[in-house]
């Protein structure tokens, strides 16, 4: 029993040995060098002349990027985002749709679901934010919240690193949007929503 424990001792190391030496064979494939020769094809070169009539170009990924062929257009739109003093996209369905989203993700568990600071860490202990429905917060420029979501504010964790600058706007543009649903002037309303406003009010 001590003899065939002893041979298995012996045989471990050779077997990872082995195991390693079928490992690393899989990334050192054969293949084969640039312009290593080659007997398989009639020219004796391993390289392949082009089709007629085309012009090389580096594709991919990493091409596209390392050449400045992709990933400009981003850069810019970065660029610009971070250089506005307001909302540089327009208010749209899909801007707010966005808006919320990221709103949910980063913002909720702080702020809550309606913008009043009742987040659900709040409730477990964590100091509450400033409601986004005070006056203050509600006259504060666009600016101020895109600076906030950017680089924090008090205790607040900075999300520059997290939120693109593009979705930051959207989040500033839901934050208005959320504003606006507890603080919208009857006046403004459409005439049916009104209609329908007035009659609740005078409803038994």
């Amino acid at each position: 029993m001590m003899r065939s424990l002893k041979g298995a001792a012996l045989c471990l190391p050779l077997l990872l040995a082995a195991c390693e030496r079928a490992r690393q064979d899989m990334y050192d494939q054969p293949r084969y060098k640039v312009f290593a020769p080659s007997t398989l094809f009639a020219d004796g070169a391993s390289a392949r002349p082009l089709p007629p009539g085309t012009v090389p170009h580096a594709r991919g990924g990493f091409a596209g990027s390392s050449s400045g062929r992709v990933g400009s257009a981003a850069v810019l739109r970065d660029q610009q985002a971070e250089a506005a003093r307001q909302n540089p996209y327009p208010i749209d369905l899909q801007l707010l749709r966005r808006g919320q989203q990221r709103y949910t993700i980063y913002c909720t568990p702080c702020h809550s679901p309606a913008g009043d600071g009742d987040g659900l860490v709040v409730r477990r202990g964590f100091p509450a934010p400033p409601t986004y429905h005070s006056e203050r917060l509600r006259a504060a420029p666009d600016r101020h919240l895109y600076d906030v979501i950017s680089h924090g504010y008090g205790i607040m964790y900075p999300y520059a690193d997290r939120i693109e600058p593009a979705e930051r706007w959207a989040i500033v543009a839901y934050i208005r949007a959320l504003q606006l649903s507890q603080h919208a002037r009857a006046a403004s309303l459409a005439p049916q929503l009104r209609a329908q406003l007035e009659r609740a009010q005078v409803a038994p």
